[in-house]
């Protein structure tokens, strides 16, 4: 059987949209003036990273509620890395995605044995025993987590202190794992996951490993996952159970949910600028916020099945030969054509 190749195709007006969003994404942290603004926009390429190893999962047919725990893996292997053996963090990057690639090898040959309701259940579980594991464990920090994180060591004269300095490097980070998302959807592998998605057993009878294939879409999308995990931790400085569980998992179903589950990419980044912002605008009136934003999640849900960006494919095409048309129509029937000037 010949071995599925990663090709990336990127044609032209995409690699001229894309050039586009570059170049805003490059000069935005000087735009912002802001601090906590910044803050925010880091947070929600974190969350988009998050959201794209849901939707990861989700093209294979498997629908998991533990997309936290690789988050919590990474962000804990890197602080105790860092602070227990007194290692850089550009040495402890490499080394977390070592370790959790062998974690999610050795879990995931389980895990994704069990499809269906099973796996969400496991994978709820595999979270929480994450979460209980690292608060009962004095080595962990307990639940008290772990403070005083040290932040990434200087590149020459970049120095880790500013936020703009940690937008640059997350904002790398996000691009280069949405580059290597993009190329598997793109080869032969990802139509393999979309085909596995729409009907396993099909996709079996043409020949289609479903255990193979989901097992790579489950280690792809825990390193991505434990990736910014590990960044998480020093940016934030303090890192605790707490903040990987609860509700947690399930907000990043909401990235994917949000901006559109077919759309792997830009349907999580889109949700995770929502679920980040919309909240922190909303926060003038506190005693309301958690109402409204409830209201607009279950409005976009309920009437927008497809998320934010399902619904706007489904829209009536505005493309320039339909507008140009519209326009002949529109002389046609008012007469200007008799007209001479």
């Amino acid at each position: 059987m010949e071995k599925p190749k990663i090709r990336l195709k990127i044609g032209k007006k995409k690699l001229i949209a894309l050039s586009i969003i570059a170049v805003v994404l490059a000069v935005l942290p000087w735009v912002v003036e802001s601090t906590y603004l910044k803050h925010l926009i880091v947070m929600a390429f974190v969350y988009a990273t998050l959201g794209m190893t849901f939707s990861m999962l989700y093209s294979t047919g498997l629908i998991t509620l533990g997309a936290a725990a690789f988050y919590a893996l990474g962000a804990y292997a890197s602080a105790t890395i860092v602070m227990k053996l007194g290692l850089s963090f550009w040495y402890a990057f490499p080394l977390v995605i070592l370790i959790c690639g062998i974690l999610a090898l050795a879990f995931g040959a389980i895990l994704v044995r069990y499809p269906g309701v099973a796996f969400v259940v496991i994978t709820l579980l595999f979270a929480h025993v994450v979460i209980d594991l690292a608060g009962q464990l004095e080595f962990f920090g307990g639940w008290g987590g772990i403070i005083r994180i040290p932040p990434p060591t200087p590149i020459g004269p970049i120095v880790f202190v500013e936020k703009i300095t940690f937008y640059y490097l997350i904002l790398a980070l996000f691009l280069l794992i949405a580059l290597i998302f993009y190329a598997l959807y793109s080869s032969r592998i990802g139509r393999a996951w979309r085909a596995i998605k729409l009907s396993p057993k099909l996709a079996e009878t043409l020949g289609i490993n479903l255990y193979r294939y989901r097992l790579l879409a489950f280690i792809v999308a825990s390193l991505a996952a434990a990736a910014v995990g590990s960044f998480y931790a020093h940016y934030f400085q303090v890192i605790t159970p707490l903040s990987f569980g609860g509700w947690f998992s399930i907000n990043i179903q909401l990235f994917s949910v949000l901006g559109g589950l077919e759309f792997y990419i830009l349907g999580p980044a889109l949700g995770a600028v929502i679920m980040t912002f919309v909240p922190e605008f909303l926060r003038v009136t506190k005693e309301v916020e958690p109402i409204i934003t409830g209201i607009l999640l279950l409005v976009i849900i309920l009437f927008f099945t497809g998320g934010i960006l399902g619904s706007i494919k489904k829209l009536p095409s505005f493309s320039r030969k339909s507008i140009s048309d519209r326009i002949k129509k529109l002389i046609k029937m008012s007469g200007l054509t008799k007209t001479k000037y």
